[in-house]
């Protein structure tokens, strides 16, 4: 992660509050006001870093290649990097008894249940089985977190099945943890694949180092090591990915056994429903709807939107070849992303990341009675505000681009004709 502040630093995208910070809101607040890096210097007296990867162009700045190329290029990938197991992590950090008042936890909107952690990502092996992944944790006490596992998911699943066996999940949570490794972890690959997901997008390989509890974890700032249990506790109210609160339920309580800081840490915080928050919620999908649609048309560029929540919305750039190409390139995403809610199809002259640009395209190229598709009683996000119970849904596909055979019709004038 250090790195890839320098990185930022350099390309100016970096903003440094110097001042006192409050853990209590004002943290929260000064990342809302800006796109930048935010490094607060003093924290509650601790160093800590805010909109990690808040822009594509962040995201770029780690990949090293241009925002134009992102999606195409992580649509290539086939998580294959290598994994390198290189000792104990108690080697290069020493542990101590896990104490969460010691680091500078937020709390982020007057309603919310407490202080969370918001971007730890959670390593977890079981029965031959790891995965990793990120969880918003709220905390109970000093060594206690209430987790929001979603079910179905695979570290739900890995707790079911140690449960069934009468035991505890060993898990460890990194804070403050390489950008990309935290993007990897936010994507959905093949079971076990985010740390060869993540050592391929930093060039090849990552390094990885054993808990005390056998949980293998890359390097961090900050590493948690514990067990999830049986026990549950209320986790709630939470400000979620379209900035609401999210409604209380009962969460497996995480019970926390060491800690491993790093002299002079630099805490990482999340801002919930915050661009960062949308990017690594939303981005990760992007590859995943390009390679779906690519399987029926000719696609060339997607984007998850900002004003969709960087979830619920999304637009595709697509060559059509056949008429109804668009109508599949709708069903290919809808399948791709399963929380989708709106899609629109455009063609290559328009700017998907241009939200003007979008509307131009919906303005003069749909046809309500033609172009809609309504998909009703169908599973959606659980997050958002009009499901019906726990995420049923209505999706629309809006098919936005030039009928063939009639693009001299929608020539739009311009001085490089």
């Amino acid at each position: 992660m250090r790195n890839f502040i320098k990185k930022m630093r350099e390309a100016g995208l970096v903003e440094d509050i110097e001042r006192p910070v409050s853990t209590e809101f004002e943290a929260a607040k000064i990342s809302a006001g800006t796109n930048k890096l935010v490094y607060l210097h003093n924290l509650d007296g601790h160093e800590a870093v805010m909109n990690l990867l808040s822009s594509r162009k962040a995201l770029s700045v780690a990949l090293g290649y241009d925002e134009k190329d992102i999606v195409k290029n992580l649509a290539k990938c086939e998580y294959n990097g290598k994994v390198t197991v290189k000792g104990s992590l108690s080697g290069i950090v020493s542990p101590a008894d896990a104490d969460l008042t010691a680091l500078p936890i937020l709390k982020h909107f007057p309603k919310d249940a407490g202080r969370y952690l918001t971007s730890g990502v959670v390593f977890s092996e079981y029965g031959g089985i790891v995965n990793a992944s990120v969880h918003r944790m709220l905390v109970l006490d000093k060594n206690h977190l209430a987790a929001r596992l979603v079910e179905g998911r695979h570290t739900h699943t890995l707790l079911k099945a140690a449960l069934a066996d009468g035991k505890k999940l060993p898990v460890a949570i990194t804070i403050g943890t390489d950008p990309l490794v935290t993007f990897a972890s936010c994507t959905r690959v093949p079971e076990g694949k985010e740390m060869p997901y993540a050592a391929e997008l930093l060039g090849g390989e990552i390094e990885l180092y054993t808990c005390e509890n056998g949980v293998k974890v890359p390097e961090a700032e900050i590493v948690l090591e514990g067990y999830i249990t049986a026990d549950k506790a209320e986790e709630g109210p939470f400000v979620d990915i379209t900035g609401t609160y999210d409604p209380i339920r009962p969460a497996p309580v995480i019970e926390l056994t060491k800690m491993y800081v790093k002299k002079n840490a630099i805490y990482h915080g999340i801002l919930p429903g915050g661009s960062e928050h949308k990017l690594l919620m939303g981005m990760p999908y992007e590859p995943k709807i390009y390679k779906s649609v690519a399987g029926v048309t000719t696609v060339r560029n997607v984007s998850l939107t900002t004003g969709g929540c960087g979830y619920l919305h999304c637009v595709v750039q697509i060559r059509k070849n056949t008429q109804g190409d668009a109508k599949n390139a709708i069903m290919a995403a809808f399948a791709a992303h399963t929380s989708l809610k709106h899609v629109v199809i455009v063609d290559e002259d328009i700017d998907i990341f241009n939200m003007e640009d979008v509307e131009y395209a919906i303005a003069t190229r749909v046809r309500g009675d033609t172009d809609l598709m309504v998909i009703s009683g169908v599973r959606g996000s659980s997050l958002d505000p009009c499901r019906i119970g726990d995420g049923m849904n209505v999706k629309i596909g809006v098919d936005a681009t030039m009928v063939m055979g009639k693009e001299a019709e929608f020539i739009r004038a311009g001085w490089d004709d």
